[in-house]
Order: C-alpha cells, then structure tokens, then sequence
C-alpha cells in the first residue's frame, strides 16, 4: 500500500491555550480530491491552518510525502509543497496581478511541472486582461482567481483552498470550478476543499470529511451523502 501524500495524526491544535481540534486524523494519497464540510465554526479553516502551521499544535503529528514537517515555519511548508489560499484571499492590494504572482514564484518540490506567470494566465485568461492592475482595483471573482493563481506560482503539489467561492457571481463561480477541475485532472494536483456549497463540493471530491467540534464525524465517499439528503442536513445544516 502506498505511503500517503498527506498524514495528520491525532491533530490536536488551536489558538494559544483553546483547543479547536481534537484527535483529527486523516490520510491523503497523491492526487485525492477531498471535500471538507461542516456547520460554521467547527474547525475546518482551523484544520487547514494547521496543515499550514498557523495555530497551535498541542499534539500529533503532521507529515508530507513521509517527512515530519510540524515543527516547520509556515512558509517551510510551502517549500515542501503546500499551497494555501485562505478564506480571506490576502492578495497585495497595492501590487499589480503580475506583481502578485512574481513574488509569490518559487522552484517548488524537485519533479513538479512548473507554473509560470504564462500558465496561470492561460488557466485564468482575465488575469492576463488585467495584469497591470493593482489587487484593490479587481473584482471579487477576479481576486479569488490572482489568490489560487498565487498558490500555484509556488508549484504546490498539494491545494487547500478555504471557501473559493464564497459571495461569488454564478457565472464566476462555473469559471472558477471548472479551473479546479482542471488542476485535479489535468494536473494531478491533490486538493483539500473547504466549501459551504454542500452539494458542489461533493460533486467535485470523492470522498468528503465532515466536522462537528473539531472532530471528524464522516469520512467515505461524497456519494453517500449526495445520495442522503436527510444525513447531509444534520451534518452539514443548510445544503446549498
């Protein structure tokens, strides 16, 4: 069997002395798509920043292609091959699309097929119609797409994006899945999905994760919850 990608360990981890995770446990082969559901406020940013070492871990472990890497720094971590798109985006508002993707640019992991400025332009052609504008003067939709363009110029092998589409325009939004569904055929990246779009996100992972007070309470294929409206609403609460 194959040594998992991805490995949290009995993850224990918070903010200072409170504790939002408790005992998570998970494990991510190489190119899994996982879907990562819950009410508001149960820990699923919590568990991502965790994986990007911005909370407290109080116990377990965490480790990438087999390598501890939960004492790293943050940006350690994305040198071992994380890529993070936060909830709020935290694009540079004063630099422009092109500065936004050339500070972000880093070699990534040895084997990678590198992103370039010219990729993430041809994956998001409107960053290319706007690359001399600075990150204030985009839409939402367009900064949710300079964010995940961000991430990909440090040539991640693993993607977590924390609700990319959130307060976006319909028409933004097909665009924008359709660009993740292209990274996880196409490019093989393995992605970890936080998403309050219930039914789109198990449309997109196989498999979904569902958390209730920073501890697991699913885990198996996003099928059975798709086919389960009952289970889905009492897990998940408002099914969109």
């Amino acid at each position: 069997m194959a040594e998992p990608q991805l490995l949290l360990s009995d993850l224990t981890a918070g903010y200072g002395e409170t504790v939002v995770l408790h005992g998570v446990s998970v494990a991510l082969g190489a190119g899994e798509t996982l879907a990562l559901l819950g009410r508001n406020g149960v820990g699923k940013t919590t568990l991502l920043a965790t994986i990007m070492g911005h909370t407290r871990l109080h116990r377990g472990a965490i480790r990438l292609d087999g390598n501890p890497i939960g004492a790293l720094k943050s940006y350690g971590r994305a040198r071992a091959g994380l890529g993070y798109v936060p909830q709020e985006r935290e694009i540079f508002p004063s630099l422009s699309v092109l500065e936004n993707l050339q500070v972000a640019e880093r070699a990534g992991p040895a084997g990678t097929k590198r992103w370039t400025v010219a990729r993430v332009y041809e994956l998001f052609p409107r960053l290319a119609e706007r690359q001399e504008n600075r990150g204030n003067q985009l839409s939402g939709g367009e900064q949710q797409m300079l964010a995940i363009g961000r991430a990909l110029m440090g040539n991640p092998t693993i993607l977590l994006l924390d609700e990319p589409l959130e307060g976006l325009a319909p028409i933004i939004v097909e665009s924008l899945m359709a660009a993740l569904h292209r990274l996880r055929q196409d490019e093989g990246l393995t992605i970890i999905l936080v998403e309050q779009h219930a039914m789109m996100a198990l449309e997109f992972a196989p498999r979904a994760l569902v958390l209730d007070r920073g501890r697991i309470v699913h885990d198996g294929p996003s099928r059975d919850l798709a086919d389960n409206p009952q289970a889905l609403g009492r897990l998940v609460g408002v099914v969109g």
